[in-house]
């Protein structure tokens, strides 16, 4: 009933994939909250201060209570930027930085990365079980990790020859063209996070 379960997990990642999964917010992602936090504060303390209009005053006083929201869901960085003024915020280094943060926020885990830890993760729960069920369940999750690397070595293998054999990829093509859905996804995956 394990080894199901187990199989059902592994299939169910690899028909899912890893595009719902994000890394934490790393520290410039935090930095760039917190000056994105201070940016909000700073145009709402001076449309205020030069009373502009109702409008633009309710603007940046909704947008520095709405970016609080992005600091505590990242968290403080280890160190803060400065941001006392609008001379420090509008500093080359703050675009530098929202650049930086754009840039990160787009990586998402390796599929072939979260696999090999929910098999660890796997061999570690079943390490702790022990009993006969527990080797059983190491020895099963061993032999899938193994099973992923040698589908991961197949696929790249796979790439190198079309790319360095170009004209067989039309008859390689061909040859998998009867694969079944599943497998597709899954090959395709593999590929994109490769």
């Amino acid at each position: 009933m394990k080894r199901v379960a187990v199989v059902c997990m592994v299939l169910w990642l690899g028909a899912a994939g890893c595009a719902g999964l994000r890394f934490a917010p790393g520290q410039v992602q935090k930095q760039n909250a917190y000056l994105h936090n201070r940016t909000a504060a700073i145009a709402a303390e001076t449309s205020r201060r030069e009373c502009t209009s109702e409008q633009l005053q309710a603007l940046t006083a909704l947008s520095e209570q709405q970016s609080r929201a992005f600091v505590a869901y990242c968290g403080l960085p280890d160190e803060l930027p400065k941001a006392e003024k609008a001379e420090d915020v509008l500093d080359e280094s703050s675009f530098a930085m929202a650049r930086a943060a754009m840039a990160e926020a787009g990586e998402r885990p390796d599929a072939w990365q979260v696999a090999d830890s929910a098999i660890e993760l796997g061999i570690g729960v079943a390490g702790l079980l022990g009993g006969v069920y527990g080797t059983t369940a190491v020895r099963f999750l061993r032999q899938a990790r193994a099973k992923s690397n040698a589908l991961k070595e197949i696929i790249l293998g796979n790439e190198v020859f079309k790319m360095t054999h170009r004209e067989s990829a039309e008859a390689f093509k061909q040859a998998h063209g009867k694969q079944s859905p599943m497998t597709r996804q899954l090959v395709t995956e593999a590929k994109s996070s490769a």
